[in-house]
């Protein structure tokens, strides 16, 4: 018999988890399954990777003490497909499947190991298009001539004078309230 870790969630303190649960329960009797335990995150977003029960559903599976992850719906677990994905691909290397109720998604099954590929493909776009959209922005802000990273905060006619008076790095740091790092560049860019 297949052990299953049932996974709920909403989203605020007044809605309740009975309408998932009153749909999940007889599915996992008539499936022959037993449920470990059921995960109910309360007033959790779908859009935070780091959820008190998530995280302890995700532990027991490391753990793997169920066979099978059981959710109403794929949002109730995740909102992007980056973390579904994710998540999917380390149920997949632990030997678990993973059952989505709602979108009759079974990743044991050969339709949802179909499934389970173009999530997988998808969030891989999703991922790719960032990226470019990054490189994007970033090649547009300099062709613009905006300067990018961190300004330069340091006075190095300051740091020179302090340096030269005999002042330590240490000292020259603390009088011109800047870091260690910082008096060290503008010693060496003078060097330079």
């Amino acid at each position: 018999m297949k052990r299953v870790g049932v996974y709920c969630r909403v989203s605020t303190d007044t809605q309740n988890v009975e309408m998932q649960l009153n749909q999940l329960r007889p599915y996992v009797a008539q499936r022959g399954f037993e449920i470990f335990k059921e995960y109910i995150d309360v007033g959790q977003s779908g859009a935070k990777e780091q959820r008190p029960q998530l995280n302890e559903l995700m532990d027991a599976a490391r753990k793997r003490l169920f066979d099978v992850v059981l959710v109403y719906r794929f949002d109730r677990f995740a909102r992007s497909s980056k973390m579904l994905a994710l998540a999917l691909n380390e149920f997949q290397s632990l030997g678990i499947d993973f059952i989505s109720y709602s979108e009759n998604i079974d990743t044991s099954s050969p339709m949802g190991k179909a499934m389970f590929t173009i999530i997988s493909a998808m969030a891989e776009l999703e991922r790719s298009i960032i990226a470019e959209r990054v490189t994007a922005g970033i090649a547009n802000a300099r062709k613009k001539g905006k300067i990018l990273g961190r300004p330069v905060t340091r006075d190095d006619s300051a740091i020179l004078k302090l340096r030269e008076e005999g002042h330590s790095i240490r000292k020259i740091a603390s009088l011109l309230q800047t870091s260690i790092a910082s008096v060290q560049r503008g010693i060496v860019s003078k060097n330079s």
